[in-house]
């Protein structure tokens, strides 16, 4: 069955606590098989795998990212992919973080690997697990390229008033203190679709794409080149997340250290992995969350409304920005499932020409859509990102080079 893939990239993306995994065809983009390992690290571990019109879901106990892409691996044997000998052209992993070092898809060696865990303090949730996946399809699969995809790069030009920090520039300067931005190859690839949508040239849209899953970011594009975006230096600034706390002032960390005598490693822990809507009401899961706001949890209300209140902050300051909006663009998870939050997070901005059509907006499909009214001066859609695509186009590029 390896016949008829030769020049597909097999793609992981890491994240915190799951692997997203995809072998597909960077020109087509048609997939052969994908799947994604869920709760690594925690107790109730699962892979779901489609491969030939199969489907199979296994409950496994994953402890680490190593042994996820493991059985990863052996469920492609077992559906008839000898990975090893199907001809890829190149493995590709998303890295979060490519500090000042990387700002461009990047051949993996022994230096890079050195250099990504080098810059692995600024992103501690997933830069490891990204590395993880990078030793074992080096490991695995030694006579394939591995590419990095670096989700900074996107926003690597930033202009230097949204990149920076008013702190100490000297400070800043020698540890590379700056805004980074994050989810750039998702950034990237929903706002490179809105144009098509609208009928314009790239260069003519102004657009703000908001990509909300576990992890949240929101960004500000202008002709097509990102002039702000949510997330800073590491992937904790900027809106309510899952488990992420956001934006929170800097004074609060002082007070945890210098009052409550926290260490840097917990906070940590409480910001990162203790934060956000599971700090709120308990469960950073959107799906549990609603479950208990349509229940009357007081806990799961107060968790949504902060959720919504950030993100309505950043959509009106990116307004002003730009000056200029034709588009707003939802994608991630929750950006494409959650109706209620597509609704109220634009709710009450008619006065500047921003529309949500009720029933366009109820409609669950996996195809790029429009949920605003034809009248709304702004047009709203729903874009499903494609990383895994993404990266393997940019893997490919850099392997053909």
């Amino acid at each position: 069955m390896s016949d008829g893939i030769a020049g597909s990239v097999l793609v992981f993306n890491a994240g915190s606590s799951s692997l997203k995994y995809q072998l597909v065809h960077p020109e087509s983009g048609e997939v052969t098989a994908e799947g994604i390992a869920e709760r690594i690290g925690d107790h109730g571990g699962s892979i779901t795998h489609s491969q030939g019109g199969l489907e199979v879901t296994e409950q496994i106990e994953l402890p680490d990212h190593t042994a996820a892409i493991r059985r990863v691996m052996e469920l492609f044997a077992d559906g008839g992919i000898d990975l090893a000998a199907a001809g890829l052209s190149a493995v590709g992993h998303r890295v979060v973080h490519g500090g000042r070092s990387f700002f461009r898809p990047t051949l993996i060696t022994t230096e890079v690997i050195s250099e990504i865990d080098r810059i692995s303090t600024l992103a501690p949730l997933h830069n490891p697990a990204n590395l993880t996946g990078i030793q074992a399809a080096r490991e695995l699969l030694p006579d394939v390229p591995s590419v990095a995809v670096f989700d900074t790069a996107f926003f690597h030009s930033l202009p230097e008033a949204a990149a920076t920090y008013a702190i100490d520039r000297g400070v800043a300067k020698l540890h590379a203190i700056r805004r980074y931005g994050f989810h750039g190859t998702s950034h990237e690839y929903v706002s490179g679709k809105v144009p098509g949508l609208l009928g314009k040239p790239a260069g003519e849209v102004n657009q703000i794409v908001l990509h909300l899953g576990n992890g949240a970011s929101a960004s500000a594009i202008a002709g097509g080149a990102p002039i702000d975006t949510s997330m800073g230096m590491t992937p904790l600034e900027g809106l309510v997340m899952g488990t992420r706390s956001g934006d929170i002032d800097p004074g609060a960390v002082l007070h945890l250290h210098r009052v409550v005598k926290l260490g840097a490693d917990q906070i940590d822990t409480l910001l990162n992995k203790n934060s956000g809507l599971k700090g709120l009401c308990g469960d950073n899961d959107f799906r549990s969350v609603t479950e208990k706001l349509a229940a009357g949890d007081a806990s799961a209300k107060l968790a949504y409304d902060v959720y919504i209140h950030r993100l309505r902050r950043y959509i009106g300051a990116y307004m002003i920005e730009l000056g200029r909006v034709d588009a707003i663009t939802f994608t991630a998870g929750v950006g494409e499932n959650a109706t209620t939050v597509r609704a109220d997070s634009l709710a009450g901005l008619e006065n500047y020409g921003i529309v949500i059509d009720p029933d366009r907006n109820a409609v669950r499909s996996r195809q790029p859509r429009k949920i605003s009214t034809d009248d709304s001066t702004v047009a709203v859609f729903v874009v499903p990102t494609n990383e895994e695509l993404a990266i393997a186009q940019q893997a490919a590029e850099v392997v053909a080079a």
